[in-house]
């Protein structure tokens, strides 16, 4: 059976996909994924996966094309011509995959299945209705099994990635603590110098620090690492960001892609989570968390980008000892 998984957002999201990747996977003769440019990276570490194609929705993302420039003709003639028997659209709660199937729909893909709460006519085959409260990793193995791919035997269900590389050469030997600073958008972020503050407050508490962050976060990671931690702002393509959180103690981080891929390589995370989006769906999945910020403040469901409450009091009510206090916790009870 050749089988394609469609999940079009971000990097995060596609991490999240990947119980439900395996799951197809194990059906199929050959896997296909449909991603995003964001998601591309993290499609390409999923185990499963045997082929990945990169498409910019006009639907999907911040800055999304225009329509006449994503080419639809022409990713409906590709599509059309890998003849795919079966295609599993993967959104999160608050998206639609209308769009995504009626271009399958187009391209002549024999079987499609999706959450829904519209009606979607003649462009889903199966028209799954996501239960209430679960995890976007548990969401998609549901519809994955509602399509006839169940999670394989002896498989948990958990994110998994290819096998990280080794990194030791970037991290230094002994234990560490990884602290990333950054997140994709100002309403999930936590102060740059309270971030300073806990790496510091690390530091003095014997842990060895190391502070990761992309190739546009190189300020902020310099600003908190100061000197006392590892700077790797910039220095880490996401494999080898998977191979440092695999070699972590713990990760300190917001509700972002390297939440989900420290949970994908087992390493416990402190989530300062903005409760912008409900933690029940979005915290860390599988692994020992430790969840930081008021959950019930007036932002809460907004899915703002941009913090809609004066001063930030969800994420700036908590405090430097506040993390070193978690990570305290999590070390404990690893130990």
């Amino acid at each position: 059976m050749n089988v394609l998984v469609v999940r079009l957002d971000s990097f995060g999201d596609v991490l999240l996909a990947g119980p439900a990747v395996r799951a197809a996977a194990a059906r199929a003769s050959r896997l296909t994924m449909l991603c995003g440019p964001l998601g591309e990276p993290a499609a390409r570490m999923l185990p499963g996966v045997d082929d990945v194609i990169v498409w910019q929705a006009p639907w999907e993302g911040t800055h999304p094309p225009p329509v006449e420039e994503a080419d639809i003709p022409g990713l409906v003639d590709s599509l059309r011509a890998r003849a795919y028997d079966a295609a599993l659209v993967l959104t999160s709660f608050h998206q639609s995959p209308l769009p995504t199937a009626l271009l399958l729909r187009m391209a002549g893909v024999r079987s499609i299945g999706a959450d829904s709460t519209d009606h979607a006519g003649q462009l889903l085959d199966v028209r799954h209705h996501r239960l209430p409260g679960r995890h976007e990793a548990e969401a998609a193995l549901d519809v994955a099994a509602a399509m006839g791919f169940p999670p394989p035997p002896g498989d948990d269900g958990r994110l998994r990635v290819l096998p990280p590389p080794d990194t030791a050469a970037l991290t230094g030997n002994g234990p560490y603590v990884v602290v990333h600073p950054g997140a994709s958008a100002a309403a999930r972020s936590w102060d740059a110098e309270r971030h300073a503050e806990a790496v510091q407050l690390l530091a003095d508490a014997g842990h060895r620090v190391v502070v990761t962050g992309g190739p546009g976060e190189t300020e902020l990671t310099r600003l908190v690492s100061g000197d006392v931690a590892v700077d790797l702002g910039g220095r880490t393509s996401p494999r080898k960001l998977s191979g440092v959180l695999w070699g972590a103690d713990a990760l300190v981080c917001a509700n972002t892609g390297p939440a989900h891929l420290a949970a994908a390589v087992g390493t416990p995370v402190v989530s300062l989570f903005a409760p912008v989006v409900p933690a029940e769906r979005w915290a860390p999945y599988g692994v020992p968390t430790v969840l930081l910020g008021d959950q019930l403040a007036e932002c809460a469901d907004s899915r703002a980008r941009v913090c809609p409450v004066p001063g930030h009091p969800c994420l700036n009510g908590v405090t430097a000892q506040d993390v070193v206090s978690a990570v305290h916790k999590l070390l404990k009870e690893s130990s």
